[in-house]
C-alpha cells in the first residue's frame, strides 16, 4: 500500500484491534481530538458565565469524538488497511454509530452561544450564520442529495471498481473515510439536529428518509454475503501471517453491513417517534390552556348557533 502507513503483522485479534497503535500520520484522530477539545472548550466558558448548558449534549458529542479516535487510532486502522470486514465496520461506525453522537451535541448551538462576538469570534459567527443562511447549506442538508450520497458510499464506491483505485493509497483511504464522517452527518443532521438549519424537516418526513435509508446497508449485506468471487479485489491478497480467508472475510463484512448497520438505524427511528409524540403533546398542552385562558371564541360561537337554532320555532309548527 502506497503512502505513510503501518499494516500489522500480527494475525487478528481483539487484542490486537483495541492496541493502541496511531498510523504515521493520525490525521482522523488529531481531527477527533481537536474537535473535542474546542467544544469542551465552549461547554466551559458557558459554565464559567452561569449559563446553562446540558451536561448530556457534551458528553454525547465527546463520547462521538473518541469514537472516531478509537476506531480511527487503534490498532483496527492497521487491519482495516487490508482486512474488508474491519473496513465495513469502520464504515458503518463512521456514518451509522458516531453521527448521532456529535448531532446530539448540538455543537452549532454552542457555537452561537459561546463564541465571543469581538475580535476572530465575530468573525466566526460571521462565517456561521453565513452558512445557515447560504442556499449550498440548503442542497447538502436536503434528503434529495444526503440519500443519493448513502447509495453511492455503499453501491457507488463498492461497485464501481472506486475503491480499487483508492484504497491502494493512504490518501485515497484516509479520503474515504472521510466521505464516510462526512455523508453520516449530513445525512443525520436534518433527523436529529435542534441546531438552527437553514430547513426544518417534519417528523413525517424524517421519517420517511430513514425508511428509505434502513434497506440500503441491509441490501448491500446480502450482496456480499452471497457474492462467490471478491468484490473488492484490494481486500483479496491479505498479508500472508494473518492467515486470513478473503472469502470468508466478506461474508463477515456482509453480516456487519446487515446486522450492524440497521441498530442505529432502529434507535433513530425510535428516537424521532418520540420526539414527534412529545412535540404534540406540547402542542396540545399549550392549545388546552390557551383555550381555559380566553376560551374557544370559534367553537363557542358554533355552539351558540346550534342552540339557537335548537330554541327557535320551526316555520309553520303554530298550525
Amino acid at each position: 500500500m502506497d503512502g505513510p502507513v503501518w499494516i500489522p503483522t500480527e494475525p487478528p485479534s481483539m487484542e490486537n484491534f483495541l492496541a493502541p497503535t496511531l498510523q504515521p500520520i493520525p490525521l482522523i484522530p488529531a481531527i477527533a481530538v481537536v474537535l473535542g477539545v474546542l467544544y469542551l472548550a465552549g461547554a466551559l466558558r458557558l459554565w464559567s458565565a452561569r449559563r446553562r448548558w446540558p451536561v448530556w449534549r457534551t458528553l454525547c458529542f465527546l463520547v462521538g469524538c473518541a469514537a472516531i479516535a478509537v476506531t480511527m487510532g487503534a490498532g483496527v486502522e492497521g487491519y482495516g488497511l487490508k482486512m474488508f470486514s474491519v473496513f465495513i465496520f469502520q464504515q458503518l461506525t463512521l456514518m451509522m454509530a458516531i453521527p448521532p453522537l456529535l448531532v446530539l451535541g448540538s455543537p452549532g448551538t454552542l457555537l452561537l452561544r459561546a463564541t465571543p462576538h469581538r475580535g476572530p469570534g465575530a468573525v466566526v459567527l460571521r462565517w456561521a450564520h453565513a452558512g445557515l443562511r447560504s442556499r449550498w447549506g440548503r442542497v447538502a442538508l436536503h434528503p434529495g442529495f444526503t440519500i443519493p450520497l448513502f447509495l453511492i458510499t455503499y453501491y457507488g464506491i463498492y461497485l464501481s471498481g472506486l475503491d480499487d483505485r483508492l484504497l491502494p493509497t493512504w490518501y485515497g483511504h484516509t479520503g474515504l473515510e472521510l466521505v464516510f464522517l462526512a455523508s453520516g452527518v449530513l445525512f443525520t443532521v436534518p433527523l436529529l439536529s435542534s441546531d438552527p438549519l437553514p430547513a426544518k424537516q417534519g417528523y413525517g418526513g424524517r421519517l420517511l428518509d430513514v425508511a428509505i435509508e434502513m434497506p440500503l446497508h441491509a441490501f448491500f449485506g446480502v450482496v456480499l454475503m452471497m457474492a462467490t468471487t471478491p468484490i473488492v479485489e484490494f481486500f483479496a491478497t491479505p498479508p500472508a501471517s494473518w492467515d486470513l480467508d478473503p472469502m470468508a472475510d466478506q461474508k463477515v463484512a456482509g453480516g456487519l453491513a446487515w446486522a450492524y448497520g440497521e441498530l442505529p438505524t432502529v434507535l433513530i427511528l425510535v428516537f424521532i417517534a418520540h420526539q414527534w409524540f412529545r412535540a404534540d403533546t406540547r402542542q396540545a398542552r399549550r392549545a388546552d390552556a390557551e383555550a381555559d385562558l380566553h376560551g374557544t371564541p370559534e367553537l363557542d360561537a358554533y355552539n351558540a348557533y346550534l342552540e339557537q337554532l335548537a330554541t327557535e320555532t320551526p316555520s309553520g309548527s303554530s298550525r
